[in-house]
Parts: structure tokens; sequence; C-alpha cells
């Protein structure tokens, strides 16, 4: 496989037990199809349930934006914003990977932790609604299913905990005096 930027041949290199490929030049990632949500995932686990489908985001493509070459199909890839960050992406529609150039990756997981920091109650609340239905018909495992709900539910607890100080203040005398003497 060859770089869409440099032309020249992608080395193999494995993170986090994921096999990705290269750029030695200018440092970019060819992502096969979901290996972008795995290293997410791995580089941290909060970030499991925050998962961008791109096939169902179409609208997010751009129009008329040169177009790298896909390094395994070799057709044009489409240029995308990842989800509603300012990180652009080069996608292949035909085998469903992933091109990030030098330092996307760091960009998309921040934003990512920045997104799970601003999102409010009302968020949280329909987020671990919309991931409950995914441990019964969701596209991954059961197993990642509840780890994503599990996570999401982490946090919305974190969230009313936040909105409501009366309730962790209680919930902090009562770890503090669990018998009220």
């Amino acid at each position: 496989m060859q770089c869409p930027n440099c032309n020249v041949p992608l080395r193999k290199k494995v993170v986090h037990g994921i096999e990705i490929n290269e750029c030695k030049k200018c440092k970019g990632i060819w992502f096969d199809k979901d290996e972008l949500r795995k290293i997410k995932d791995i580089r941290d686990s909060d970030l499991n349930w925050l998962d961008f489908d791109i096939l169902k985001h179409r609208d997010k493509f751009k129009v008329n934006v040169p177009k790298k070459i896909c390094p395994k199909c070799n057709i044009k890839m489409e240029v995308l914003n990842y989800d509603d960050s300012r990180v652009e992406i080069d996608f292949c529609t035909k085998c469903n990977g992933i091109w990030l150039d030098k330092k996307e990756l760091e960009s998309i997981i921040k934003y990512l932790e920045n997104a799970i920091l601003t999102k409010s109650l009302g968020d949280y609340v329909k987020a671990t609604i919309e991931e409950a239905k995914e441990i019964l018909i969701g596209p991954e495992s059961f197993i990642s299913e509840w780890k994503d709900f599990s996570t999401i539910l982490r946090f919305l607890q974190y969230r009313i905990l936040v909105a409501n100080p009366k309730i962790h203040n209680g919930l902090v005398k009562l770890q503090q005096n669990p018998f009220n003497i």
C-alpha cells in the first residue's frame, strides 16, 4: 500500500495489539474498517460509547475537495469532518478505511474528551437510553455494548451529581458517617 500523501510504501505497525499502516515520511496513518474505533477505545476507555458512524453521516461529506487515493482500493476517498469536530478525515466508501494525517488521531481524542466534559444532563439521559437499546440491537457484541452502556451510565451519574450538589454533599456525608453517629 502507498501513502496517499507521499506515494511511498506504508509500513505495518502494531498499536495496542492492532495492526495499522503508517507512512514513515509524513506520519499519516491508514486504518482498515473499524480499527480507528478500536484504537480510540483502547487509548481512552471512557470514549468507548462515543462512536461516529461515518456512513450514517453522508451530510458531513465535503463537496469539491481535493481527494486522496485509497491505499487499499486505489479509488478517490471522500473528505469529511469527524463528527462535529474540525478534524478532516479521508474515508474510502468501498473498503471503509480511514486515512488520518499526522496528529489527527490526537485531535480526535481531544475532541471526544472535550465532548464528554461539555455534554448536558439531557444529553447524557438521551445517550444512556440509546446505549441501552444498543445492548439488544447494537452493531457490536453484547459485551462491547454493555461496556458502552456502563460507561455512559457512570457519566450520567457524574453529571447528576454535578448538577445537584445537595445530592453530592449528602452522599459524601453518608460515606463519612454511614451510621449518622
